[in-house]
Order: C-alpha cells, then structure tokens, then sequence
C-alpha cells in the first residue's frame, strides 16, 4: 500500500496556522514538498523529432547487451548502458491520411485518423486521430490515485511548433478529436509553471512602493489624513508579511528540494535560429517541473511532421523535410541527414544528462534512475515514408526495463510497445489503440 501524505498533514508538520494556510494551500512548492514522502515515483517524457532517420546510421549492427553505436546515437555513448535500442517496431495502422500524417497521429495512439479535410500528398485526405494517445491514458490514470496525483497531470512541451492546427502537429490526444496543443514558449511555459510565485513577488515589490509613497505624503497632509494612511500601511504591513512568509517558505521547500525556480534568458523570439536554445529552455524547465513533482508524464515535441527547419547552426540552408527526400545516392543530403538526426540525439542526451546530475528529490539515485526518455519519430525513413522499424530508443530506469541492450523484434506493431509501456507504470491492459495489434500482447525481453 502507498503511503499517502496530504497537504493537511504537510501544514501540520510545518507548524502552519490555519489562517496562513488559507494562503499556502494551492502554493506549487507546497504540493511539491507534500509529494516528496510518497512512493518512488514512476516518470515519462515521449521526444519527438520529425521525418525519419538514416537507418545505416543509426541501428546498431550487433543485438543484446554488446551493441555498439553509430554515429547519429553516438552522443548517448555516456548513457549506453542505461539505453535501449528497438529495430522492428512499426507503425501498421492504414486508413485515411498520408504517411507523414499516419505517423504523428497515430504514433502515441495506436489507432486510426478520423476521415477530414486535410489534404495531405496524394493520400486520402484525413482528420484528427481516433483515440486518446498513451501519455494522456497514463496521465488520467495517475491522477485517479490521490497519491500519485501532481499540480498537472501532464505537460506538453514544443519547440517551433506551427501555429496551425492540423495533424502534422499533433500526437498528444485527450481523446478522440481531441487534439492537444504543445506549448513551444518557454515563457508561456515558465508562467504557467511559476506564475503564481512570480505574481507574489511582483506584488510584494508594489507593496513596498505603496508604504514609501504613503509616508512621503505623511508630512503634508492633515491629522485625519494622516489617520487614514496609517490604517492604510498597517494593513500594507500584514498583507506584505503575509507575503513574505510565503515566499520564504518557498525559497526553504525549493531549497530542501534541490530545485529553484529557474530563470530564463530574455528576448530569445520564436524563430529558426533559436531553436538550439529553445530546445534547451525547454529541457531546462521540463526536468525542472519533474523535479518539483508538478508531473511525471510530458512530451517534448520537437518541430512537427513534414517540419522544414533550418539548421544553420550547423551549416545547413535546406529544409530538414525537403532533404529528408533526397535519394539515398545523394551523398551531400545524406551526409546533411546524419548531421540532423545526430543533432536531435544530442538534444536527447543534454535531457538525459540533466536528468542524471540531478538527485532524485527524496529518494535514491539520480532521476534519470526514475526517469525513462521515449525517443521516436512517426517515420522509419524519410525518402520511402514507411513506418516500418520505427525508431524507439529508451534511456532512463523510469519504467524498470532491462537496459543497456540493443534488441529487434522483427515485425511487431507498435502496439505491442504502447501495451508494454502501460505495463511497466503499472497499469497493465489488454487493448491499447487498435485491438487488432494487441493480440499477442506487450513486447517479451524488455524487463
């Protein structure tokens, strides 16, 4: 049975009156805090990177626990015995939508798109997925148990993004139709992380302003005035020790924690060339939000499917899409492909290492030990648009595998992964998806 800590029983402990309860209640750290003496938490974050890989470049050549890695893992090298690799998971679902689109919309439902209006090659035109994708399953499971549940359930982090809506840039889903939209912002996701804490602040520095503005007039106004502004200060003092008190018990739970609202360069705008410190803004705030138990099941969405990024940083004018069609005989886009793709694990890895310098808040380990990455993409190869072999790479002790081996299943559909993934966080089912994928059940030789 998990022992279950309340928020009650945390203002308690903390010799908190009632009255200042009544401001701390909702406080993020506060349920953070209170989190820190549940069970050994159980975390989740799917990456996304778009348009296929470069098989020979990628697939490790040898099974089981002596692979070595090519050049586009290579920047997991550090992480090798804490990874996994799996060839021969694909992607089956038909139906309605183009490949690119089958991709993204079904890779984290494992069900087909809805029939629609978008136009997508010279595919049937198609809508928005069926069914509700893996992360949002495991999320309304979590937060059904009072003692698994966090401030957010689950987080969708993006990076350049398009502002439309369509099923290129979606693969998160509440359910069927439902799509849900990434945040690609860090400041939109640093203020509904932290909004609270920042608005206290603000408010306190305003406050301050008040008292010193009131007593400059005190001199010059009249007995009954000056009256009015003392019960005016006095009342400024209780609500700006109210304040203070909060954040100080902020700072002392972040600081217990190991984790400090974090701050964030200014004025990077959301453009192409930023993407490099988008990503990482976005990493930053996404171990920074698992640390503080505000989740323990995100996605990281980078760019969309048929996305066209720019990687100038690493001497690259095309489009990533458009090069992803070049024919395997071009040599100069193949060499260009290996460059992204490697640039993509090594984002990869920057969150792995994140995850693994930090200590697990309250528990043992790091939290890369808690912690499993689901790398993937909604295309086996770009040039072909098949959805067979997948790429599936896992890091990270989230889910309890057994890692530090490369394995091929053959041909299996990705069902099979989504049912054991569901499993390992302890809620194991028949059916995810598409029943007819599920027939032989999760994938053997993981744990």
């Amino acid at each position: 049975m998990r022992n279950r800590t309340t928020r009650r029983d945390f203002l308690a402990k903390a010799g908190i009156s009632t009255a200042a309860a009544q401001l701390v209640w909702n406080l993020p750290s506060l349920t953070s805090a209170a989190a820190t003496s549940r069970a050994t938490k159980q975390r989740l974050v799917f990456v996304f990177s778009p348009n296929g890989i470069v098989p020979k470049q990628f697939w490790p050549e040898t099974l089981g626990e002596e692979f070595e890695l090519k050049r586009i893992l290579q920047p997991l090298e550090k992480f090798k015995s804490q990874m996994m690799t799996l060839h021969g998971v694909c992607n089956q679902l038909q139906g309605d939508g183009d490949g690119h689109m089958r991709g993204i919309g079904c890779l984290l439902t494992g069900i087909e798109l809805f029939p629609g209006d978008i136009q997508g090659g010279s595919d049937t035109p198609a809508g928005w997925s069926t069914g509700i994708s893996i992360d949002q399953h495991l999320k309304n499971h979590l937060q059904a148990d009072p003692a698994t549940q966090t401030r957010f359930g689950s987080l969708e982090f993006g990076v350049m993004v398009p502002e439309r809506a369509d099923t290129w840039t979606r693969w998160s889903y509440a359910g069927p139709n439902q799509p849900i939209a990434p945040i690609d912002n860090p400041y939109k996701m640093f203020e509904k992380l932290y909004g609270k804490s920042k608005n206290r602040r603000l408010l306190v520095s305003v406050l301050d302003g008040l008292a010193e503005d009131f007593r400059k007039v005190e001199a010059v106004v009249s007995a009954e005035d000056r009256h009015l502004l003392s019960k005016h200060l006095q009342m400024i003092r209780e609500v700006e020790r109210d304040l203070q008190a909060d954040l100080l018990a902020e700072e002392k739970t972040s600081s217990e924690l190991g984790h400090a609202i974090p701050k964030l360069p200014a004025n990077i705008l959301k453009e192409n060339d930023n993407i490099p410190q988008i990503t990482r803004m976005q990493m930053d705030l996404l171990v920074n939000s698992f640390a503080a138990d505000f989740t323990r099941i995100a996605t990281f969405q980078i760019t969309n499917s048929v996305g066209q990024p720019r990687m100038r940083w690493l001497e690259i004018e095309e489009g990533h899409h458009g090069l992803s069609h070049e024919p395997d005989t071009n040599e100069e886009a193949y060499e260009k492909l290996i460059k992204i793709n490697t640039w993509y694990c090594e984002q990869v890895a920057y969150l792995a290492k994140r995850l693994d310098e930090t200590p697990e808040p309250g528990g043992e380990g790091s939290m890369l030990d808690h912690t499993t990455i689901v790398w993937t993409n909604e295309l086996g190869k770009g040039n072909s648009h098949t959805r067979n072999n997948i790429p599936f790479v896992l890091v990270g002790g989230g889910l309890g595998f057994k890692m530090g081996q490369s394995l091929d299943f053959g041909k299996v559909p990705h069902n099979r992964l989504l049912l054991s993934i569901t499993q390992a966080m302890g809620f194991p089912e028949k059916t995810f998806g598409n029943p007819e994928f599920c027939t032989d059940g999760p994938l053997t030789g993981l744990v």
